[in-house]
């Protein structure tokens, strides 16, 4: 299978630093359940670099939503290395990784994970609090993002309270009111209709251009090739690593 990597041109354009922010190598993962065992990642080589916007494409069970979690620390891996920064992500005990994650990672879930008992400004104002805001900048800022996201009327309201729609847009702006530097989103625009996800798109479009690196798994293609480098998975490898433009031609090699 050929893989078109942009590592040559993003070392000289300028763009990107030559310096990953995440760098990933050997990244294996394996499912056990009682005899049957589902190889989930195989030995996967990755870098991500600051300020850059990846989307990651492929079926569905081949991986994606594994990738993610494994690459930020929150499920184990089974052979390989993460480095976040230089820094081993799996060398840290389990309470420095949540600590790491809370002060330079964003995550917007497809289960959205909401607190049900907080409201959704309590929600967004948390990774604040996490990373020692006072709780009037945690105030005044998720007001202002939640106000970004088209909910500033619904801010006392708790996620039982709001529409699905709502709820993922409570989500992502939780995920980007501490402006981590690395921000991890698994379908962001799932639960959306599209004047809506069009909405969040252009929102994340407007942070990666503030700088912030962006990780981005999803099935609406015209969302994947909005990025600026695609990353096409399938049964647990990355088949194809490189700009939207170039992956026509590995598209139906992949789904040979």
């Amino acid at each position: 299978m050929r893989t078109t990597r942009p590592d040559a041109a993003r070392a000289t354009d300028g763009i990107f630093s030559p310096a990953p922010i995440l760098s990933a190598r050997g990244v294996t993962k394996t499912y056990r359940t009682g005899a049957q065992e589902v190889h989930a990642l195989r030995g996967i080589d990755l870098d991500v670099h600051p300020g850059e916007l990846v989307m990651v494409m492929g079926p569905s069970g081949n991986g994606k939503t594994t990738l993610l979690n494994c690459l930020s620390g929150l499920d184990d891996i089974d052979a390989g290395t993460v480095s976040i920064d230089g820094i081993d992500l799996f060398a840290m005990s389990d309470t420095d990784r949540t600590r790491h994650r809370a002060r330079h990672m964003g995550f917007i879930f497809q289960a959205f994970n909401l607190i049900p008992v907080l409201s959704a400004a309590e929600n967004v104002e948390l990774p604040l609090l996490l990373t020692g805001a006072s709780t009037t900048q945690a105030r005044k800022r998720a007001a202002a993002m939640l106000a970004r996201v088209g909910l500033a009327d619904r801010g006392d309201h708790r996620p039982g309270e709001l529409s699905g729609g709502e709820q993922q847009r409570v989500t992502v702006a939780r995920a980007l009111v501490a402006e981590p530097a690395l921000v991890w989103a698994d379908e962001p625009t799932g639960a959306l209709d599209s004047h809506t996800a069009a909405g969040v798109v252009e929102l994340l479009h407007e942070v990666n251009a503030a700088g912030q690196a962006l990780v981005v798994v999803t099935h609406d293609e015209t969302l994947g090739r909005t990025g600026q480098r695609l990353i096409q998975v399938r049964d647990g490898r990355v088949v194809f690593d490189g700009t939207p433009e170039a992956s026509g031609t590995v598209t139906a090699e992949v789904g040979a």
